[in-house]
């Protein structure tokens, strides 16, 4: 990744438009939108290469451009702030923004997966393991998912640094969860970072602590080494948390700010600001969830950015990049991260419905043998469905607890009761039990 090359300045582009250009130019000029001729919201960086409006150079029709969108920003307030940022809201940011608030927020015909209260917390458990896993691998962490899977699964301590990033971003998230309800204050903030970064910091007394003078810290590529991003001074950290803060809150500004908006610039100014030693990325993510889930975007809870985000994180730095060399125009990173938000949805109602489908065929499986059908809930058939899958698997009453965010005493009951329905066999290891796959289990199910 390199930093892209500078946009022309609102001065520079003033001095093209109203000194430089002729009157014909300037016509031409002014009436080009904010984006180019396929609607993308382009950076100065791209748009010099590309074939321009016939009459003008890429340079006035960089200018017409950047007078449209002038017309159109929404300034942060600089209490707290050394820069100034804006951003502005082009049709496609406002059609993100209604499919948000429709698919995100207000949906009612979201599957019943999420929507039951027996197994929504299977689903529940699932997001919040995937987001810790892609938003730690996001951070340079290299153990693999299935590890990791089993690690939180079955509650076993880290083997790694690797893994104890991982564990913590499953307790960062679940602390999120559970916090949803306050507002977001400075010390929340450093306990979240305290969470994300438990036993893996070089200095353990950083962790929830905001860096000081003495801390070089820099954003660089990790390929060539170039400086990419300087973060602002240590002694300007504590103001600006406390105006992140107040953003998230919905504070500052005191005019409506959308909240998906609100969500996506808290994301972007805590990374941008860089405040901890490390782990800023995966503090960052977090608070984007703190903001949607506070707002009330509960099917948040059930996706992730993460993943999405790690299939093209060469597309989510630019976004950055790309914002801060052109006088801190966010509007790329806003853009930017509704695609990951839509994409991270969708994928959710495609895992959903071949769920859906897996379970519809476990059912017709069982369409004999309908004693078992009323005798078993959701979560039981989950698991019989995984033994179809994992014939020589072992079941324990704490990975089935942890799998599905139930009580022991739940767990307990369910894989007693199947069991005792000849589904699974109850055997004696130590002082446990465990449950085994019986050989015939489809001629079982069958009936």
């Amino acid at each position: 990744m390199h930093i892209p090359k500078k946009a022309p300045s609102t001065d520079e582009c003033w001095d093209q438009l109203f000194v430089s250009a002729t009157e014909d130019e300037r016509h031409v000029a002014l009436s080009v939108g904010p984006c180019d001729e396929k609607g993308n919201y382009i950076h100065w960086d791209k748009l010099r290469f590309k074939h321009h409006p016939e009459g003008i150079s890429p340079q006035l029709w960089w200018a017409g451009m950047k007078f449209s969108r002038t017309q159109m920003y929404k300034l942060l307030p600089s209490v707290g702030l050394e820069e100034d940022f804006c951003w502005c809201e082009p049709s496609q940011v406002s059609e993100a923004l209604h499919w948000l608030d429709v698919n995100a927020a207000g949906v009612l015909s979201t599957s019943e997966l999420i929507t039951s209260p027996e197994s929504r917390n299977t689903y529940l458990v699932r997001s919040l393991v995937d987001e810790a896993i892609s938003s730690s691998q996001l951070e340079g962490a290299s153990t693999t998912v299935v590890k990791a899977r089993e690690m939180i699964r079955e509650n076993r301590a880290p083997e790694d640094k690797d893994q104890s990033m991982i564990l913590n971003n499953y307790h960062a998230m679940s602390f999120i969860r559970e916090m949803k309800g306050q507002a977001l204050t400075p010390a929340l903030v450093r306990e979240l970072h305290k969470i994300v970064t438990e036993n893996t910091l070089e200095d353990p007394a950083k962790a929830g602590q905001l860096r000081d003078n003495g801390d070089d810290i820099k954003v660089v590529a990790t390929t060539t080494g170039e400086v990419l991003h300087i973060p602002p001074k240590a002694s300007l950290l504590e103001d600006r948390l406390k105006f992140i803060c107040d953003f998230a809150n919905g504070d500052a500004p005191t005019q409506f700010v959308h909240p998906v908006i609100r969500a996506i610039i808290t994301h972007f100014l805590l990374a941008y600001d860089h405040p901890f030693v490390d782990g800023n990325g995966r503090t960052a993510r977090a608070l984007f969830y703190w903001v949607m889930l506070r707002k009330g975007y509960w099917l948040m809870e059930y996706i992730t950015i993460s993943k999405v985000i790690k299939r093209a994180p060469r597309q989510y730095g630019k976004a950055y990049l790309y914002a801060e060399s052109d006088e801190n125009d966010i509007t790329y990173f806003i853009l930017q991260q509704l695609g990951v938000i839509k994409k991270a949805i969708e994928e959710l109602q495609f895992y959903l419905e071949r769920k859906q489908e897996e379970i519809r065929r476990s059912r017709q499986l069982m369409a004999n043998n309908p004693r078992l059908l009323r005798e078993i809930n959701s979560r039981q058939l989950a698991l019989l469905r995984h033994a179809i899958k994992n014939p020589r698997h072992a079941y324990r009453i704490e990975d089935h607890m942890r799998s599905h965010g139930i009580s022991y005493e739940t767990a307990r009951k369910d894989l007693i009761r199947l069991s005792e329905l000849k589904t699974l066999k109850k055997v004696k290891s130590g002082k446990a039990y465990i449950f085994t796959v019986p050989a015939d289990l489809q001629e079982r199910l069958a009936g």
